[in-house]
């Protein structure tokens, strides 16, 4: 089931786009559009969709099963949220299944340890959860960000094995914030070191912002040591994105903040301001530094790809691997048109859209999203679904 979801001003049906449109306390009736002749069914209580946090559970009953193909064209009268959502049923005969997106308990690591994988670096990582469950490896943002205890609770604990790294200079790795020897390509490295030094035959990846660049892009190398990718915030390093937060276009919505990081810099030097800003880096707080000077050192290389179109041009390469694209559509880091050239490059990919989201994976909505994300491939792999 691929979903697609926008936003209208009112409940109103669109046919052309085959859509549901649905809101609290609202009964809605449906047409199944396969020409040349629809079918007729009745959806008998209120629609709500628990991936864009709405608390009402959806059912949906046919006397006939959806086969490939169809589309559901809904209208539901005097929505008071209407939202536009198409839903396409491709070979399945079974209901829309709802999971999990509550966010796990805390937990602890039942290991922990540092990997040497240079003569400079060495690298903090930890195991939590099953210990003989479903390894997933959690690859953080920045560059240069670092994992938190948090990060674990995207994932059930009884199922998988979660695996948390920091990447190069940042966190608990060593040396801190070091520049020397830290490129993408060091890092793809660095995670199949880790693997095969826990003994991992393959695993689930899921990164978010700066780890969805790099979760694409160490799958892209390794797409037989990959089960599932859970993505958030997509970021692929294109001049028009770094341009976007960098350059002045997020200042349009964040004037307040843009102006004092503008009038930092003298006004010979602001065509540049990754450059501008590569020279003066330093800060007491260590944690900030290391952000601060591996982002930069990321940016101002391009994230050290060949090319701006590096990622999409080698989608082929994954295409075959289930993955899910979770995006809010506020995001102004990463904003959404970088998850759309993704999802058209990619369509196989289950893409969703977050409508009342920014950025950070600890919004409610996007929290929802991941977890659900995570349980769905935790029944597909239950159930041995290839």
């Amino acid at each position: 089931m691929r979903l697609t979801g926008l936003q209208i001003p009112n409940s109103t049906c669109i046919a052309k786009f085959a859509t549901t449109v649905a809101g609290a306390g609202t009964a809605a009736s449906a047409s199944l559009v396969r020409p040349p002749r629809p079918r007729q069914v009745r959806i008998s209580t209120p629609l709500s969709f628990r991936y864009i946090y709405h608390s009402l559970s959806p059912t949906l009953r046919t006397k006939k099963p959806l086969l490939g193909g169809y589309k559901i064209l809904v209208c539901a009268e005097k929505s008071s949220t209407p939202v536009v959502q198409q839903y396409t049923f491709m070979g399945s005969s079974k209901e829309p299944q709802e999971y999990n997106s509550n966010l796990y308990p805390h937990i602890e690591p039942y290991s922990t340890g540092f990997l040497k994988v240079s003569d400079i670096h060495t690298l903090y990582w930890e195991q939590s959860g099953n210990p003989n469950g479903h390894p997933v490896v959690f690859l953080h943002g920045g560059p240069g960000a670092g994992t938190s205890a948090s990060n674990r609770r995207f994932f059930d604990p009884e199922f998988y094995r979660i695996i948390l790294l920091d990447q190069r200079g940042a966190g608990k790795s060593t040396p801190h914030a070091c520049l020397v020897d830290n490129t993408t390509w060091d890092l793809i490295g660095d995670i199949e070191k880790l693997r095969e030094h826990l003994g991992i035959p393959e695993w689930q990846v899921f990164g978010g912002s700066w780890g969805s660049t790099l979760a694409l892009a160490y799958s892209q190398l390794h797409p037989d040591k990959v089960t599932g990718i859970i993505l958030r915030g997509i970021f692929l390093l294109r001049k028009k994105e770094l341009d976007w937060f960098y350059e002045g276009g997020a200042a349009a919505i964040f004037p307040d903040a843009w102006e004092p990081f503008r009038d930092f810099i003298p006004e010979e030097e602001r065509d540049n301001f990754i450059l501008a800003y590569n020279k003066r880096l330093n800060s007491d707080d260590l944690d900030v530094q290391a952000f601060a000077r591996i982002e930069n050192h990321y940016f101002i290389n391009k994230g050290f790809l060949p090319s701006g179109s590096y990622i999409l041009d080698n989608v082929d390469k994954i295409r075959h691997i289930r993955t899910v694209i979770v995006q809010g559509r506020y995001d102004v880091c990463c904003p959404m048109m970088s998850a759309w050239d993704l999802h058209k490059a990619w369509p196989e990919a289950e893409f969703k859209v977050i409508p009342d989201a920014g950025h950070s994976a600890n919004e409610p909505g996007i929290a929802a999203a991941l977890v659900a994300a995570n349980e769905k491939f935790k029944n597909l792999i239950r159930s041995g679904a290839p």
